[in-house]
């Protein structure tokens, strides 16, 4: 069975990509195709802030992107000389919250120790950030992208825990977006399961696929990685057939494998 993922593929000096991998244990044929592209910003300032840790009480990273901004600062000889001789010890004095594995790795790849990352999803994390934090201590800084939910800001507001937000990218369509999904359906046919890694991504490929699956689109089993995307999906209208317990490669190919598992047994009755 065919399943189409929608997500970058991981680094290719890394090896494999992990849901690839896995799914192909269960017995899935996978296919990536690239959603969105990302524009940093703001870099200067994020490397500004980053100069003083004496300012704040520890980091937040609900996405790799960010990483990714803190992996383009450090680029440059000087701030990577910074980094490396002082301002990573003394961060590391103070935690750093993520919200999931592939963050966290991103975390310990600039020095760093994550905590937090069996949260998952945002919600989780601000109940593991409010259950350590206390309120009106020192603001915790968080580099988010420009299209963040307010779920993890407003939970550590009411709780009276100080956050300093900074946009350092900004989410757009991936160039050869709908090219990829074209050529994908034309080549491949329909697959058995469609998963979304994002909101955005929802948002760039809902009209893409439900015009090339055409009368096939309901024998298709939307799947989402967490429930942030479950939600945009629902708020599309589209049928959520399962929701990764947390956005893992097995447990992705466990809820797909469930869910379409299920289809079978309905079919066969």
């Amino acid at each position: 069975m065919k399943v189409l993922l929608l997500k970058d593929p991981k680094d290719k000096d890394s090896g494999p990509d992990p849901y690839i991998k896995e799914l192909g244990l269960y017995g899935f044929e996978a296919t990536l195709i690239p959603v969105l592209s990302f524009e940093f910003i703001s870099l200067e300032s994020l490397f500004e802030k980053l100069s003083h840790p004496e300012c704040y009480g520890g980091l937040i990273f609900t996405s790799p992107r960010a990483l990714e901004a803190i992996k383009i600062c450090l680029k440059e000889h000087s701030k990577n000389e910074a980094w490396s001789k002082s301002l990573k010890q003394r961060w590391n004095s103070k935690p750093a919250y993520v919200v999931g594995k592939a963050t966290a790795s991103l975390v310990e790849e600039v020095g760093l120790t994550p905590q937090g990352e069996k949260s998952g999803n945002a919600e989780k994390l601000a109940e593991y950030i409010c259950s350590r934090e206390k309120p009106n201590s020192s603001a915790l800084l968080f580099p988010c992208g420009a299209l963040k939910r307010e779920v993890l800001p407003t939970a550590l507001r009411e709780k009276g825990i100080l956050l300093e937000s900074l946009t350092v990218y900004q989410t757009t369509q991936h160039t050869d977006l709908q090219g990829s999904l074209s050529s994908y359906f034309s080549q491949q046919g329909v697959p058995a399961s469609i998963v979304f890694f994002s909101p955005s991504g929802v948002r760039f490929c809902l009209q893409h696929i439900q015009k090339l699956a055409g009368e096939f689109i309901n024998d298709i089993k939307f799947s989402a990685i967490g429930p942030a995307t479950a939600e945009a999906m629902e708020a599309a209208g589209v049928p959520v057939s399962c929701t990764a317990e947390s956005p893992t490669p097995q447990d992705l190919a466990t809820g797909i494998q469930r869910a379409l598992r299920s289809q079978n047994c309905r079919l066969a009755e």
